[in-house]
């Protein structure tokens, strides 16, 4: 099916965001549907952070409209996005490395059992759920009770996306998940996200390497300077084109062209 066919699951039309004098953001448009893995793409200073700090509920737009499911959205704070079910996990995780992975894959939202003040952690049901849940996305944890810091950066990336799906997230935005990862821990993540497309989640991948987003994305939005060269899906660019499009291809000649001159011989006159 065609994307053009298929009713997003958020939308983000002719989005402006202006900081004083500066314009971070001009009239970018956006939109991604449940079962789809959306790449936001761009060098460093896009914009990228700044759109997703829009829909995450962390800055509110200067022009343009949101729309989750069709429906006119405002957010005044990043709960306002997660009711809507937003979430967002950064490359910098909210993960306690000296903590257990149930420990942490519950922080904040402990299941308990019992009543009253004879409430307790349930950590063995915890456990369960912990175990289930990566599992779904093919990690078997060998310990829930191991620390999250004896873990390789894949699998902690992977903790925290198990973690914000279990609890509600229907868009999920991916903050350079695989910049600071080796190739297995990188490819690790990339399953995982495949995974997460396939439970009929709508993913938002924000990342500047265009080899970890071509294998798993379905379409690429492209930013330049705050700019946007518009939505593609897999099937219309090659991943040459879109590497052209984030470097500019104007600015890659010219550089071309710099380094021709600076290699030609100097002639010495005697």
């Amino acid at each position: 099916m065609e994307r053009s066919a298929v009713a997003p699951l958020v939308e983000m039309s002719h989005i402006t965001k202006t900081f004083g004098s500066v314009i971070a953001l001009s009239d970018v448009s956006m939109a991604v549907s449940a079962g789809e893995v959306m790449c936001l793409l761009g060098d460093n200073g896009a914009g990228k952070s700044t759109l997703i700090k829009i829909l995450s509920g962390v800055y509110r737009t200067t022009e343009g409209e949101i729309r989750i499911a069709g429906q006119l959205v405002s957010f005044a704070s990043p709960r306002d996005a997660q009711r809507c079910g937003i979430a967002t996990v950064h490359q910098n995780l909210s993960i306690l490395p000296l903590m257990s992975v149930t420990r942490n894959f519950f922080l904040g939202r402990e299941s308990s059992r019992g009543w009253g003040p004879f409430k307790s952690f349930d950590l063995r049901g915890c456990d369960r759920i912990v175990r289930q849940e990566m599992s779904r996305m093919g990690i078997d944890i060998r310990d829930p009770h191991q620390a999250v810091g004896t873990m390789s950066g894949g699998e902690r990336q992977c903790v925290a996306i198990a973690r914000a799906i279990y609890f509600g997230a229907k868009i999920l935005i991916l903050d350079e998940p695989t910049a600071a990862l080796g190739v297995k821990q990188a490819g690790t993540v990339l399953r995982y996200i495949h995974q997460a497309r396939a439970r009929g989640l709508a993913v938002i991948l924000i990342t500047h390497n265009i080899y970890h987003a071509f294998p798993v994305g379905d379409a690429f939005t492209i930013l330049k300077r705050g700019r946007s060269y518009g939505t593609f899906a897999k099937g219309e660019v090659t991943r040459e084109q879109v590497l052209s499009m984030m470097a500019g291809a104007e600015e890659l000649e010219e550089l071309e062209a710099e380094i021709k001159e600076a290699a030609r011989p100097v002639s010495v006159l005697g």
